[in-house]
């Protein structure tokens, strides 16, 4: 099997080598688009898969044990934390970030596209987990609830906001020429804060685990999807120009 699996790849790559030249500037785009499909459709399946699954008692008991062992790690200084936490999730959290975002790209290279393209990811994210929300149709954790909230639970539109939101400026990152540990930092820090996001909806009573898993993978396929598209745009905008 293992011997059929290097067969195939060289084959992959010897026709991607055929058609591209390997000095071709467009090559990178091209891989970059194949990588993203794939990633896409296997989020895909994975997000069907947990959703179908949701609500079996193996999920739930899982559910249970993660959510009591983190809930079980509540302090004043932990509840704060969180608490603030959660509200950078919030509506006026990202609004605050796109005006930094803004002013720091326009500053930097002035130009407003990476700016609408990640307002883009995150409106097509929130849009979706509406959609998703209401077509799933899961009720909130019986738990105390830290925070008030009106909407269904599954998947978890913190979670799928940040993965959108934050995992498109770690991808900007990685392509922006800046200094190496500045760099490391910054995605770095964006990672934590993905991450932070997810565990106060646990930590703060208002979420399954399950529902932050659905909500990052949702939120990867999307950022996935939009690098997609965008590197294509790329390829075809360099075409017409030439």
């Amino acid at each position: 099997m293992k011997q059929i699996l290097k067969e195939f790849i060289r084959k992959i790559r010897s026709i991607l080598l055929g058609i591209f030249n390997k000095d071709n500037p467009n090559l990178s785009y091209i891989i970059t688009a194949i990588i993203a499909f794939i990633v896409v459709v296997g989020g895909m399946n994975v997000f069907i898969e947990l959703t179908e699954h949701i609500k079996e008692d193996v999920l739930a008991s899982y559910d249970t044990q993660i959510a009591d062992y983190i809930i079980s790690f509540r302090t004043p200084f932990l509840t704060r934390y969180f608490t603030f936490v959660t509200h950078v999730g919030d509506r006026n959290g990202y609004l605050i970030a796109l005006a930094v975002f803004a002013i720091v790209s326009y500053l930097a290279f002035k130009k407003w596209r990476y700016v609408l393209q990640t307002t883009g990811v995150l409106l097509i994210a929130s849009i979706s987990n509406i959609m998703l929300k209401r077509f799933i149709d899961r009720a909130r954790p019986s738990a105390e609830h830290l925070v008030t909230v009106t909407t269904l639970s599954y998947p978890s539109g913190h979670a799928m906001s940040a993965m959108a939101f934050y995992g498109f400026l770690v991808y900007l990152c990685y392509r922006f020429k800046m200094n190496k540990f500045l760099k490391i930092g910054i995605i770095t820090l964006f990672v934590l804060l993905i991450l932070s996001i997810g565990i106060s909806r646990i930590y703060l009573g208002v979420h399954f685990p399950t529902d932050i898993a659905g909500g990052f993978i949702a939120g990867l396929i999307w950022v996935i999807f939009c690098i997609f598209i965008i590197n294509l745009v790329e390829i075809y905008r360099k075409k017409t120009v030439e």
